[in-house]
């Protein structure tokens, strides 16, 4: 009897366990297949521009109104190199006041009898993404929109972005405009932008003129006596109820867009603890979406990454830490990391990164040797991280590596005169011996 009992506790064991494995297999394999609902999609890290999470990410796709965050970095880089100021004025042009009293776009309602300032037509741009008053911009900054898109390509090559094209500062389809549209462009062009080239001009339009996230991360603004709404629902502080489910702790920009063929798009960008990331998702489905996409990837890059120091200052890979010197006191010197490495890993991922040595050949001499005299702290090479995981999403900058100098431990002073002709003097018959045994083999 007991030993049935004892094989009957034996197959229920059996059975639970068999059972548990059912429901932990799917658990495991979820962690690893996060995805979300857009045809493209990337999560940066702002502080060292590592790609956390990418899908399609350099699919070029229409943007829509995310074109105007270029926009955005042309009248900014003009007012901070002195072109332009927040308080000039200008006039509204045909074209310009066309577009603004077109019902089927985004507009404030422009006057063509009243001047408008600078400061007046960015807010509107960004905060109501208005594109009439983007066009105004354009044309004050080059003297047409056709100059002006020649100016976002050009800023674009030396952004480092590559798969993109510009046709119109505001976003539109160019066949939107009509005969209006930019000279130079195809009349049935649309600016296109992949994923990763969204959030890399993202990346610079924060980094290079943080100011941008003061407007953007506006509400609501009165324009000419009325308000205007900002597209961007996620924003804390919302008066409105409906927005107050998409409300996002730490989020204060960037830009949303629209149009038929573009789908629904965002740019995000978030800071939490010190920490803030870029998002962008393009193509999701509606208005909802983009931002519930937008949560979830934000979450998790918030809720599952953290800053971690893979490779400590000093840091020597064994038996690979020491150099030959030459001309020195000492045969051979330390070499050692001059800094910290640290980055955003994956919670549970940080064995799959090591570090390994990379020596500058033209410090070294042609047997590999370190000349002295040197003092400590000399730079050798570089520290490269590198990640032996099955998953890397890279950097916006492709090509980027992290890495940090390669210094000498301890300095190494140059040998007197006496020792240095004994030393040669001894390498000139190791040589001739070596020579003469040459012959007789």
């Amino acid at each position: 009897m007991r030993s049935n009992l004892h094989k009957i506790r034996i197959w229920f064991m059996i059975a639970i366990f068999a059972l548990s494995s059912l429901y932990i297999a799917p658990l495991a394999a979820s962690a690893n297949s996060f995805d979300v609902e857009a045809e493209s999609a990337i999560l940066v890290d702002f502080e060292s521009g590592d790609v956390l999470f990418a899908k399609n990410a350099d699919m070029s796709l229409p943007p829509a109104s995310m074109t105007k965050m270029m926009t955005e970095y042309l009248v900014l880089e003009a007012i901070n190199n002195g072109d332009l100021s927040w308080d000039t004025e200008t006039e509204i042009s045909e074209y310009a006041y066309k577009i603004s009293a077109n019902n089927n776009f985004s507009g404030v309602g422009l006057r063509q009898d009243h001047p408008y300032t600078v400061k007046e037509l960015y807010d509107a741009m960004v905060i109501y993404s208005d594109n009439a008053t983007t066009i105004a911009l354009a044309e004050l900054i080059a003297g047409s929109e056709g100059e002006f898109v020649q100016m976002m390509n050009a800023k674009a090559e030396e952004l480092g972005m590559t798969d993109y094209e510009f046709v119109n500062s505001s976003g539109l389809s160019n066949t939107s405009l009509g005969d209006d549209y930019p000279e130079g462009t195809d009349p049935q062009g649309e600016n296109m932008m992949s994923a990763r080239d969204t959030a890399k001009l993202a990346y610079h339009l924060i980094k290079d003129y943080r100011e941008v996230l003061d407007v953007s991360s506006t509400p609501f603004k009165e324009f000419e006596g009325h308000n205007m709404t900002n597209w961007n629902w996620m924003l804390p502080g919302h008066e409105s109820q409906n927005f107050q489910q998409f409300s996002y702790e730490g989020l204060d920009g960037l830009k949303t867009g629209h149009t038929d063929l573009a789908g629904y798009t965002f740019t995000g960008t978030a800071e939490r603890n010190g920490q803030r990331l870029i998002s962008v998702v393009m193509r999701t489905d509606s208005i909802e979406a983009r931002f519930i996409q937008t949560a979830k990837l934000l979450d998790h890059g918030f809720d599952n990454f953290e800053r971690t120091t893979l490779v400590e200052e000093g840091f020597q890979l064994e038996d690979d830490s020491t150099i030959p010197v030459a001309k020195g006191k000492e045969k051979t010197v330390n070499v050692e990391a001059s800094q910290a490495i640290e980055k955003l890993v994956e919670k549970g991922e940080e064995g799959n990164y090591s570090a390994t040595f990379e020596f500058d050949e033209e410090v070294l001499n042609e047997n590999g040797e370190l000349e002295a005299p040197f003092e400590a702290g000399t730079e050798v090479g570089k520290v490269v991280l590198v990640n032996n995981g099955d998953e890397d999403y890279g950097h916006l900058t492709e090509g980027d590596e992290v890495s940090v100098p390669l210094v000498t431990s301890d300095g190494v002073d140059k040998s007197n005169w006496f020792v240095l002709m004994l030393k040669a003097i001894g390498d000139f018959f190791v040589d001739l011996f070596g020579s003469i045994k040459g012959l007789f083999n």
